[in-house]
């Protein structure tokens, strides 16, 4: 059991409502920033317990804000908690919370769950995370729930809209015009799918290097023993890849002799 797991548990102040297996994934992919300067934003406050519960685990140099549309959850504010009021499916609302916030080391999406409300938030503020930050989008199990705009397979649901981001992370590898290299495929290190979370982790991503070391032992396959296009395949495939070679070896880059 973590500390997130131990301080819900034990809780006796402001409300927490979470799901018993996101603590696990918190601890993850969060626990590096304890005791940090870091700046963190929860959409969808609540009642205030997991940014009290935030405060507690990342320690007192974190600094903690929290989005809701209730303008009542002002009153959670206390020392390095601050409240902003505003819908998160507001553009211009979170264009204004961009020139306020500092870069979020980490930004929790916990608010009201719907299709239209994670995906604006998401175009809106992914940005804002900082080059090495942690995305994290929780309650995607709505992405199945028709009243919040989901349905399976349904083409708009959060969960259909975040495949894109795998093919945008293998963007580099792509031959197609349809699948450019994007902003999100250089700042993106890895995504992770969890029972109703993804977590997107930040990290600047240059174009992947195939290089190769060690000593060839396994001759190819002799062409005698290939028969009719797989013959004429691999005599393809062979005379390509010499040709790959030299031209990567010119300017300095690596290739790997792999199936394709």
């Amino acid at each position: 059991m973590n500390d997130l797991e131990i301080y819900f548990n034990e809780n006796n102040k402001r409300v927490i409502d979470k799901w018993s297996h996101y603590f696990e994934v918190y601890d993850r992919h969060f626990s590096k920033y304890r005791g940090k300067e870091i700046v963190l934003l929860e959409i969808g406050t609540f009642q205030g317990g997991s940014l009290q519960m935030w405060k507690k685990y990342f320690g007192d140099k974190a600094k903690i804000y929290g989005i809701d549309i209730n303008p009542n959850c002002k009153q959670v504010e206390e020392e390095n908690i601050k409240i902003m009021i505003g819908s998160q499916s507001d553009r211009d609302f979170l264009k204004k919370v961009i020139k306020e916030v500092p870069p979020f080391d980490i930004l929790i999406d916990d608010g009201g769950h719907t299709m239209l409300q994670q995906i604006v938030s998401f175009e809106e503020l992914f940005g804002h995370v900082k080059p090495d930050g942690v995305y994290l989008c929780e309650d995607l199990h709505t992405s199945y729930w028709k009243e919040y705009g989901g349905g399976y397979k349904r083409k708009g649901s959060f969960i259909e809209y975040s495949k894109n981001f795998i093919d945008q992370l293998n963007a580099y590898h792509s031959k197609e015009a349809a699948l450019p290299v994007s902003s999100f495929t250089t700042s993106v290190s890895s995504l992770h799918y969890y029972d109703s979370i993804l977590v997107i982790e930040k990290r600047p991503t240059p174009m992947p290097i195939s290089s190769q070391t060690g000593t060839i032992t396994i001759p190819d396959m002799p062409l005698a023993n290939l028969h009719g296009f797989e013959k004429v395949k691999a005599k393809l495939k062979r005379k390509l890849i010499r040709r790959m070679n030299r031209l990567t070896s010119f300017f300095g880059l690596g290739w790997k002799n792999g199936d394709f």
